[in-house]
């Protein structure tokens, strides 16, 4: 089962800073049953139908050999040439022109961006959510964040002190009641940007939209917003691609292999490749604001380094 394309939107904001939605999206599913549905605590039967329908599609997902855990492996060797051409496609091209979402994607050329600020992230729970996992993803959320800080180098964690990006774990009701939180959070949204989070359909994986200020092409908020209604393994596919793919990977690319940056969902969780070329975009030699042609010379050179001009040993396992 291949997956189309991630949605992606922006606009420029009063502040003059770009937003830009991007979603993992499913086939859009036949609508599910609300009747004899089992039901959780606190859950109604819409959101039961949700969950139930995740279910299915991670089964059938799995059942092809897809949402893959093993993050090195062996039959998708890297090398420093196929790691510089991914990076740059995937860190300054975006998948629609001007942010607006059509029936075909377009690779437009965009300037690198990335955080300037710690990332300062904020998790909150829908209250239809369980204690149990709440407390599971939490300690997730915490294990995933300070890996990424590792391998970027720059500050990320979980804060209640002046967040910068907050990250929803909730169901269909309880995200349909976020937009004066999202307003508060990520100013200057527009209506069908309030709705594609209010309203995301059972079709929609998950989303984060990201606000930068176009002055100096660095990111000052985001918001990501996962449905609880996930299976255990599609929600950590859903924490592990919007949260880095917020950091300044906005594009896809079907030919980056291994990725989670890739439409057709081989892989559920962070690579070695994304790993690397998350390391490559927050290396010093890089700036904020810079073209592909003045990057991709440093690119090359930081690629090679890194692999030492050979293909990366593949053994398998998040580092």
């Amino acid at each position: 089962m291949r997956l189309p394309f991630r949605d992606r939107l922006q606009h420029m904001a009063c502040i003059a800073a770009a937003l830009a939605l991007t979603a993992c999206t499913v086939a859009p599913p036949s609508a599910p049953s609300l009747s004899n549905l089992p039901l959780s605590n606190g859950e109604t039967p819409t959101s039961a139908a949700i969950r139930q329908h995740y279910a299915e599609v991670q089964k059938a997902l799995l059942s092809e050999g897809l949402l893959r855990t093993d993050t090195a492996p062996k039959d998708a060797p890297i090398s420093a040439r196929s790691l510089t051409a991914n990076f740059l496609r995937i860190a300054l091209f975006e998948e629609y022109a001007g942010g607006q979402v059509t029936s075909r994607s377009s690779a437009t050329p965009i300037l690198l961006l990335r955080w300037q600020e710690p990332v300062r992230v904020a998790l909150r729970f829908g209250t239809a959510v369980p204690m149990t996992q709440q407390s599971a993803d939490r300690a997730r959320v915490a294990t995933y964040l300070a890996h990424l800080s590792r391998v970027t180098g720059h500050p990320i964690g979980l804060s209640e002190f002046a967040p910068n990006f907050w990250l929803y774990i909730a169901s269909v009701d309880d995200r349909a009641a976020l937009g004066k939180a999202l307003n508060a959070e990520i100013p200057g949204l527009t209506a069908g940007q309030m709705r594609s989070v209010t309203q995301m359909d059972a079709g929609t994986y998950c989303q984060v939209l990201t606000q930068s200020d176009a002055a100096t092409s660095t990111y000052v908020r985001a918001v990501a917003v996962i449905p609880s209604e996930h299976p255990d393994l599609m929600r950590l596919a859903c924490i592990h691609e919007e949260l880095a793919q917020s950091l300044g990977l906005p594009n896809d690319s079907n030919t980056a292999r291994p990725s989670i940056f890739n439409d057709d969902q081989e892989f559920a969780l962070l690579t070695q490749q994304d790993e690397l070329m998350l390391q490559i975009l927050y290396d010093p030699a890089l700036s904020p604001g810079m073209t592909r042609a003045q990057a991709q010379p440093i690119v090359e050179t930081l690629a090679k380094t890194l692999l030492r001009g050979e293909t990366a040993a593949q053994n398998g396992g998040m580092r």
